[in-house]
């Protein structure tokens, strides 16, 4: 028991760090044709992310594997059901990536401009496809007793899940924006501060009206936090580590700002992992259908292996991760090798 919980926890760590390592990147690809205003601005946003986001992206995969490994049947469940919306999620990624490596490779204003808003329109692509997925995970799902999932792309399309995919570019938005203020100088840097209370209202506002939502239409949700009073402090916390990110912005304390920004993040999907628990994935047709924790798991000798694996190698991942944000620390400056 405590072996898979344990992998729970530490699936949602790892799609934690995801979330806010790669969410900085979608941040600024969305944000990026509300601040910059020439070609020197755009230039400055994709080489604020350049030395670090293709290394973030590692965490997406890193999570695939995890669930993979640790809970087989979600895995199954999960990639089979949202295949198409996975494929788009892939198509997403890979134009991403096209449009950060093209777009310097010619000096044409026309080029430069198609991939500056393939980088756009992707982020945003990529943030509302994973946030449209988190919300049918939490809104519940059609399994039936094998569990498969009897689902389409438009059922995925529901109010409930499109409100959380808006809530997910509102807070990536915000989290881009707060990281662009250790990177960025002079007029571009007041664009991002006087874009944040604005990204940070709307943030807010969403956010409020999923919650109340999300307790009002899952009674199940709502039971679990009432059967463990003390997960409230996710929440909670959540609500002070965004209000000290806007305070650190503020005093100029750019980095505290991106630290409590990312603390926010982590605190959110722990309280949304701690009122999903036990179950990862709920089914609408028969709840006895569940996927579980318990029974959706590998078996005890896999995850005992697979724990020893995660106790060497996660320092290392955590070691060589901090060292490349810290080498690249600091204000960007263009060169001839820059985007």
């Amino acid at each position: 028991m405590w072996l898979q919980t344990t992998w729970y926890v530490l699936y949602i760590a790892i799609i934690s760090g995801y979330v806010i390592l790669d969410g900085f990147d979608l941040g600024v690809g969305m944000i990026s044709p509300f601040i910059a205003h020439n070609d020197h601005d755009r230039r400055i946003l994709l080489n604020s992310i350049g030395p670090v986001w293709d290394g973030n992206e590692v965490w997406l995969v890193l999570g695939g594997g995890a669930l993979f490994a640790a809970f087989p049947l979600v895995y199954a469940s999960l990639f089979s059901g949202f295949y198409l919306a996975m494929m788009l999620v892939l198509l997403v990624l890979i134009m991403r990536t096209v449009a950060i490596e093209f777009r310097s490779k010619r000096p044409e204003a026309w080029w430069r401009s198609l991939w500056d808003w393939t980088f756009t329109i992707s982020s945003f692509g990529i943030t509302i496809l994973l946030g449209v997925a988190l919300g049918n995970v939490i809104r519940g799902i059609s399994l039936d007793q094998q569990g498969n999932m009897n689902v389409n792309l438009l059922d995925l399309l529901n109010p409930y899940s499109i409100t959380l995919g808006l809530v997910a570019v509102a807070m990536l938005c915000l989290h881009g924006a707060i990281f662009l203020t250790q990177k960025a100088e002079g007029a571009l840097l007041q664009r991002v501060k006087n874009l944040i209370p604005k990204l940070l209202i709307a943030f807010f506002v969403l956010m409020t009206v999923l919650i109340v939502w999300t307790l009002l239409r899952s009674e199940q949700f709502t039971q679990n936090f009432k059967d463990r009073p003390w997960t409230v402090v996710f929440p909670v916390l959540a609500f002070v580590a965004i209000v000290s990110a806007w305070r650190f912005v503020r005093r100029g304390a750019y980095l505290s700002a991106f630290l409590a920004s990312a603390t926010m993040i982590a605190l959110l999907l722990g309280a949304v992992a701690c009122g999903m628990y036990p179950a990862m994935l709920h089914s609408t047709t028969n709840s006895a259908y569940d996927l579980t924790v318990q029974n959706a798991s590998a078996a005890k000798e896999t995850l005992t292996v697979m724990f020893v694996i995660a106790l060497i190698g996660m320092p290392f991942v955590l070691l060589y991760t901090a060292g490349v944000y810290y080498f690249f620390r600091g204000k960007v400056e263009l060169d001839e090798e820059s985007y």
